[in-house]
């Protein structure tokens, strides 16, 4: 079964490192961006300066924050945490 994954509509910053994600078919997920800051790619997101420089790439597929480091929408879709 193949489920087609909604793209990111938007995505906005918090300061607890938790990512407010928007999809393109309206759904709303809650995605904690803390964990990944353990692995080196993903340290300077623990920057919060930095961390709230996040955008949504063309075509929605991912989010990121430079050309190194970025989270695909399958991921956010996946292990985002839904909200009302």
């Amino acid at each position: 079964m193949n489920m087609q994954v909604p793209t990111v509509h938007s995505v906005s910053p918090s300061d607890d490192h938790i990512l407010v994600v928007s999809f393109s078919d309206g759904t709303r997920k809650a995605y904690d961006v803390a964990p990944l800051t353990d692995k080196e790619m993903f340290a300077p997101l623990k920057n919060l300066a930095f961390f709230r420089n996040v955008s949504v790439e063309p075509g929605g597929y991912a989010v990121s924050w430079n050309s190194d480091i970025d989270i695909s929408e399958y991921e956010l879709w996946q292990h985002g945490k839904p909200m009302p």
